[in-house]
This record gives C-alpha cells, structure tokens and sequence, in this order.
C-alpha cells in the first residue's frame, strides 16, 4: 500500500507540471536522490510532515485555478489516481509532552493550487506520526462545509460501513494515517488540524521527542510574496518535582516557562522555505539514579469506569546502571509463511543479537514449523566460539517450509533454563502465524511459570505480518512479564528485532511490586502482572482503586546483584497532566488482548466505551468522519462515505420539503423525483 501511494505521489509531481504560475515559478519537482542515499526510491515520496494531496482521476482537470493557461487535452484516466502535493500556506505544531508521552496538534491550511476553479476533488490528508504514535482527532474546514472525526462502537456500524472505512481511511505503515476529504473545489483553501499521541524516547537520563515536521520543497506557494508562517509550542511536564535542562533543540525556541518538573517553549517566525527537518527536542532530567511518584486522579462523570484513578511511574536515572546476566533462548518460526524475506531479515537480526551477547550470559536457539530443530540440547555461553557454531546451524536450518507448531519449543524453552539464582531467563519468541490452540497456550505457559524460580521465565514476543494474532502474543508477552513488539512489513523487521532485543538486555530491576496496598476496599492494576524495569525504558503502572490510597506507595523489587530494592513513592493529585491519556493506548491494548482470551463480551463493550471517550483507536470502535454544512446541519459519513438520508414533510399548502443529509442535492433529486411530476420543492 505504501509502494503505491509513493508512486501516485511520483506521479502526481509529474502531472502538477501542467500548473503554470507565470513568471512567479512552476511547482518544483523533489531533487534527484544523491547516488549515495541507500533510500529505497519510493520512500523519497512518503510524507515526512503532515501533507494534503489532490486526488486526479481525470488529468484534464489539472490547472491554476486563478490563471487559466492553454492546456493539450489529456486523454485516459489516472488508475489508480494520482496525487498532488498540495502547496501550504501556514503550519504550526504544538507539543503537550507530560511524563513518557507527548500529545501532538498540527493546524495548518492548504490550498488547492492545481485543479480548475469550475472543477473539483477529493484530497487526502496523511499523518506521519513519531514512535507508537496513535491518531487522536482530525478537523477540516473548506467553503461551506467541515469535517471532524468521531468515533462510535463497532456494534452501532453495518458491514456496508466496514467496507467504505477500510478504502477512505487507511494506515500506509503503521506510523502514517491517511484520510480522505471528498470533493473539494479547485482554488479552495483547507484548514485542517490532526492531533496524536505519540511516545518520547528515553535513554541515559535523557527524553528525547521527535515529531515529524520535514516538508518538501515543492508544497511551498508559488508567489514570492505569500507570507508564510511557522510557529511552534512546547510544554514538557516530567512529574513531581524533577529539574529539567534543555539540552538539544532542532529550532530555535525561545524559553517562557520555567518551573520545577516543567517546561515551556515558543517559536514563531516569517520564512522563506518550510521546516525542511524534523522537530526534535532534547533534555535531562536531574535525578541520578531510579526515581517515581504516585499521581492520582478522580474520573470524569462520563466515565465508564467511576473508581478513582492512580498512576505510578518508575524512571531509570541517568547514571549506567547494572544490567541482569541472561539465559535466552530465542524461539524462531520456520514455517513456509516465513519464507523469502521475512525470514532473511529475521535471520539476521537473530545473528545480530548472537554478537551482543556478553560471554556469561547464556543462550540458545530452537527453530519450529511442523517439527521442532534445537541448536544446543542445553544452554551454552556466549563465546565467541559458540555464536560462531549458532551462526553455521542457523545458516544450515533456517529454511522456510511446513506447518506451525507454537507450544513445543515454548515448552521446551522454558524447561532448558537452570535453577540460577543471579540472571533472568527470557523466551524470545519471533512468529508470523496463528494456530488453533492459543488460548491453550496461554494456559499452559501460566502454569508452567507459577512459582517454579525467584525469577520466572521472561516472555519477549515479536509479531510478523498481519495474519499474526498479535492479541495471543501481547498476552504471552504479559504472563511473563515481558514486552511486545510487532512489523507489518518486511523493511522494519531486522531493526525492530534489535530494538527489542536491546531492550530485554537492559533489565536492572525485577519482580516489582506494591506493598501497602492490601488496605484499598478494591485495588485493579493494569498491566496485571508488572513488567521489568528497563535501563531505558520509563515504567507507567495504571490502576483503579476504591478507598483511602496511601500516603506513600511501597515499591519492592529485586536488583541485579539479587539483593532487595525498596522505596517509597511520594503521592500527589494530577494537577496541570492529562495522565488519564498518558497510557489508555496501552490499557486498550492490554484489555483487548484479555478480552481475546477470555472471549468476554462485556469487556469488549467496555474496550469500545474507553475507546470513544478517549477518541483512540480500538479493535471495537470505527472512525467516523462527520460534515457539518453552513446551515449548521450535521452529515454522517463513516469515512467519508457518502450518506443520504431525506425527510419529506408535506403541508397543508403541498408543498413538499425535504431535508436531505450527505451527497449533492441536484442529484438526488433527479433520482427521487421523476421529471413529468409537478411539485414545488423547497430545500
């Protein structure tokens, strides 16, 4: 999907040199690759900002809306059709950054430069989004009409519906969100705003955001004299008390808040060219080593869930912390659905991961399909010898072919690892399939982990392809206390992979848990089981409680030299943080999955409930786009589909009125009313 719309895009560059803009200039065509960029050409076409095309079924219909110029006729349609950068009038992004998660606003406006003034089209918004990014919202004005989006539960759509949502709003990748605004006229501006949450990346001490905001040259305007517009606003909340130093910015920001645990930023400025960079935005935070609080937060009345609200958040100190010695164990399907390049990029992330294992950590390697092919019949160091020994028998045993067998090589993992008291074991377990017995599954690894070792087996799982039921691995990931990763395309699998194995090699705190919370009338946590805390990964542990909370919270864990940790978090309310947003992705994630296994329809509901509230995306809820025309009359589309709905009022003086909802009236009425009946119709 993203291969074409690169080239749609490719093609509507071409197509965008019909425009003239006299002496002003032509729209610019993106420069040639250098020989040495290693960028797959598509990419080069991607959006790396937020973006709004002309969609061109009809190429005869490209021109400056305000000059008309002599134009041959174009023969033929674009199939499929083309896509024309539209050029950006202003930009302005806003970042809302409160403890690991930042809430993104783009407004921008747009206008459609390359469609006559007598013509029209639809035009496609796409959004870019920084890591785990989730769309929250778009809002569109054009003349006479806008659009915003809406979500309702899957049980309030029809399957007509399904099909109208999956071909007008779509995910190009995982990161980029595309949605399409129907029928705009040539020479009209789009005011459009998109909002998104998306995560910071942490790593010594440091947060780092990162939001896309690099535009190509060619949306510029063509007049020299159109002013142009950039303005950035930044506000970072990192919790309770905790001093914050600006070290690396991408533009130049000019500081107008200062406060402890808070910053604020502002940019504003006449330019020439647009961003041609992302947005990046570097600081420190103050405190050495492992540091947290406690907020807490009452739930608003439209609520489904009334218990008050607790977030506890755990961060790694910026000082280098020791890590857990391993015993891994890497689980990898060989099936015939792995075949060709998802299992070569796997092969060599695996081998990858071999060489950065320390010598006294310990590992090995099992392939399945149908059959299961051990490397080693126990755990071997990790010697310089021994990873090139794996690398000779994953060479050899690494084809691709037969059926999926998940449970054997689970079991057989977790049974291989040694009654060692000073390093965790971890399953990696890297899967394109689904099977039929998963909720099994999960049954038998619950057992076989309970209570056997101070530390219980770790289960890291990695999703490939979507026919994965990354539900069934989310929930492996969860029972034992580990993470989950996915790729949807075969371009992200190696470098995922190794994010993923990074992050299974830094844990410097295990079995956490909360000691005073045994007072609470009701106490529920999400995740139920507590996953590690990671060198570079800050830990967010959600709950919902009935009761007096405790004035502090009790943390326990164990460290990497196996002795006890302990501290006590200070609590506080929520004051100036949306922490209510901050992890209700990863609560609908968590209980989707528990909904998956326990195949319980109430907490579908309620996943579909917390999905509209919060307007985040969920298994159980659609994205509507709703149009709302001058009069102030309100048409439902989902995703943009158009929708009629009409009402017929006849009075004493017979006239008839209709009230017609979605679509273009003239037509409609052609249809409804046969052309030999006289009636005097009003809208």
């Amino acid at each position: 999907m993203a291969e074409e719309f690169a080239r749609s895009v490719e093609d509507g560059i071409r197509l965008s040199k019909r425009v003239y803009f006299g002496k002003d200039r032509a729209v610019a065509p993106p420069k040639p690759m250098m020989a040495m960029d290693k960028m797959p050409p598509e990419q080069n076409y991607l959006p790396s900002a937020v973006m709004v095309y002309a969609v061109i079924f009809d190429p005869a219909i490209v021109d400056n809306p305000d000059v008309p110029s002599y134009q041959p006729h174009v023969h033929g349609r674009c199939d499929p059709p083309a896509l024309i950068p539209l050029q950006m009038n202003g930009i302005s992004l806003e970042a809302d950054c409160s403890l690991d998660t930042a809430f993104i606003t783009v407004s921008g406006s747009w206008r459609v430069h390359c469609v006559m003034g007598s013509k029209s089209c639809d035009c496609r918004i796409a959004i870019p989004m920084g890591e785990q990014g989730s769309i929250l919202g778009v809002e569109v004005e054009v003349p006479r009409k806008s659009y915003y989006t809406q979500f309702i539960p899957v049980d309030e759509g029809s399957d007509s519906d399904k099909g109208a949502k999956g071909q007008e709003a779509c995910f190009l990748k995982p990161n980029i969100f595309t949605l399409t605004i129907p029928q705009v006229d040539g020479g009209s501006n789009l005011s459009i705003k998109v909002r998104w949450s998306q995560k910071l990346s942490f790593h010594e001490g440091q947060f780092t955001l990162t939001v896309p905001f690099s535009f190509p040259e060619y949306v510029t305007p063509a007049g020299k004299k159109v002013s142009k517009k950039e303005r950035i606003k930044l506000n970072v909340n990192s919790g309770i008390g905790t001093e914050l130093l600006c070290k690396t910015t991408s533009h130049p920001l000019k500081e107008v808040k200062r406060q402890a645990g808070q910053l604020g930023f502002s940019y504003e400025s006449e330019v020439l060219t647009w961003s041609s960079c992302d947005f990046v935005f570097v600081c420190n935070i103050s405190a050495g080593q492992t540091y947290g609080g406690v907020l807490l937060q009452s739930p608003s009345p439209s609520d489904v869930d009334q218990r008050e609200l607790f977030y506890c958040y755990l961060f790694p100190g910026k000082k280098p912390r020791k890590v857990f010695r391993k015993e891994l164990v890497f689980v990898v399907d060989i099936s015939g659905s792995m075949k060709g390049r998802p299992l070569e990029e796997t092969k060599n992330a695996l081998l990858s991961s071999l060489s950065k294992l320390e010598p006294q950590d310990l590992f090995n390697v099992i392939a399945f399909n149908g059959e299961t092919y051990i490397f080693s019949s126990s755990l071997v160091p990790a010697t310089t010898e021994a990873i090139g020994n794996a690398t000779q028998w994953i060479n050899m045993n690494f084809v691709a072919g037969g059926g999926t067998n998940i449970l054997l090589p689970l079991t057989q993992a977790i049974e291989m690892f040694s009654d060692s008291h000073n390093c965790t074991p971890i399953v990696f377990l890297i899967t394109d399939g689904a099977v039929e017995d998963e909720r099994h599954i999960c049954d038998v690894v619950k057992r076989s982990l309970t209570g056997k070792k101070q530390i219980c087996p770790r289960i890291y799982t990695f999703g490939i392809g979507t026919f994965c039921n990354h539900y069934f691995l989310r929930l492996l990931s969860l029972i034992g206390h580990g993470h989950h990763d996915a790729s949807y395309d075969a371009e992200s699998i190696e470098v995922r992979i190794e994010g993923l194995f990074a992050r299974l090699s830094s844990i410097i705190l295990a079995n956490i848990a909360f000691k005073n919370l045994r007072d609470l009338d009701e106490c529920e946590v999400y995740p139920s089981r507590i996953p590690d805390l990671l060198a570079d990964c800050p830990l967010i542990i959600s709950g919902r409680y009935q009761g007096k909370f405790p004035d502090t919270l009790s943390v326990t864990g164990i460290s990497p030299d196996m002795s006890n940790f302990a501290t006590d978090l200070r609590v506080h309310e929520a004051k100036d943080m949306p922490v209510h947003k901050v992890d209700i992705k990863q609560q609908i994630e968590l209980l989707t999955a528990e909904a998956w296994f326990a195949q319980n329809k109430e907490l579908e509901l309620k996943i579909a409930k917390m999905s509209v509230q919060h307007s985040t995306i969920s298994e159980f809820s659609y994205m509507l786009l709703q149009e709302t025309d001058t009069t102030g009359r309100q048409q439902v589309g989902l995703a943009s589909r158009e929708v009629f709905t009409c009402c017929i009022y006849f009075t004493p003086f017979h006239f008839v009125y209709l009230s017609l909802t979605g679509g273009d009236y003239d037509r409609f009425l052609a249809k409804l009313v046969p052309r030999n009946q006289n009636l005097n119709l009003k809208r």
